[in-house]
């Protein structure tokens, strides 16, 4: 696949901010979260769709689509900050085609959780994207997890990853990283991304294990798990068993991936509830077994 990396960004850029999926619960977070990007010298352009509420959702389909499609054409704009996850990015994608845009001036969208939907078409259709921290989330994140965002969208060497190494060797692939949920849901739809020399990156929160389980049989019944080059393992936060009966979710990860033969790297900081590492969706990267090491290749 051939990959397009929008331009770097700087300091006096504008980007613009908008809500693609859940409705905003806290305007604290936000306006903290806008605070921090704008300390950075950027320049934010909010649109008013961020505060619009539907049910869960930020605005029906069509508000969030035409939200999303304005900012992605607004020659002014040279990037799409997401808000907030929650749920609802997949419902665009249902009659959405990023190939009637213009995809000959891309521009950087930043986000994860439920974004993953997002990023995973973009990729489908060739661009890159950051899997990053929300505004929302931005300002519980520690100092050199804020600053290793802002070093991401401007083009600066990123340090390696360090995790828990499970074995398996070195590999080089194709950065995919997401939350499970989503991103299982996106399986054997036109959104789903080839999965070929993919270094497969996931992350869950608050959910049991056992479902954990049932998301990762899934992937093994399709056959994809097979596919990819290496699997990263960021937080699974929040998915604590329910009674002393139930394996761990540590169990549950070792058991549904420990056999399939590929370098593994776990407990890497990129997830919900806690540093959220930004990383680049289809990057080139190095993810080393025994080390327990993802680095990402300029």
């Amino acid at each position: 696949m051939t990959l397009i990396y929008p331009p770097w960004l700087k300091p006096g850029d504008r980007l613009t901010v908008i809500a693609p999926s859940g409705n905003l619960t806290s305007s604290t977070t936000f306006t903290q979260g806008l605070a921090i990007w704008r300390s950075q010298g950027y320049q934010l352009e909010i649109d008013p769709q961020c505060h619009y509420s539907h049910g869960y959702l930020a605005g029906t389909d069509e508000q969030r689509g035409q939200a999303l499609k304005k900012a992605w054409l607004n020659p002014q704009s040279r990037g799409i900050i997401c808000a907030r996850g929650g749920y609802g990015s997949a419902r665009l994608l249902e009659n959405w085609s990023w190939k009637t845009l213009d995809l000959s001036s891309p521009k950087w969208l930043i986000g994860f959780s439920d974004i993953t939907a997002l990023l995973w078409s973009l990729y489908r259709v060739g661009i890159a994207s950051v899997h990053a921290s929300v505004l929302t989330t931005l300002p519980s994140e520690p100092d050199w997890c804020q600053q290793r965002l802002f070093d991401l969208i401007e083009g600066k060497q990123l340090p390696p990853l360090q995790g828990k190494g499970w074995g398996g060797g070195k590999t080089t692939g194709t950065l995919l990283p997401g939350n499970l949920t989503v991103a299982t849901h996106l399986l054997q739809t036109p959104s789903q991304p080839p999965l070929n020399g993919v270094i497969l990156a996931i992350e869950e929160v608050n959910e049991l294990p056992y479902r954990v389980d049932r998301l990762l049989t899934h992937w093994r019944m399709l056959g994809l798990l097979q596919q990819v080059k290496g699997i990263a393992l960021g937080r699974f936060s929040g998915c604590t068993p329910p009674n002393t009966s139930s394996w761990e979710i540590d169990q549950v990860l070792r058991d549904r991936l420990g056999d399939l033969s590929l370098p593994i790297v776990s407990d890497l900081p990129f997830g919900h509830g806690g540093a959220n590492a930004a990383l680049i969706v289809g990057s080139t990267v190095e993810l080393d077994g025994d080390r327990g090491l993802l680095t990402t290749i300029p």
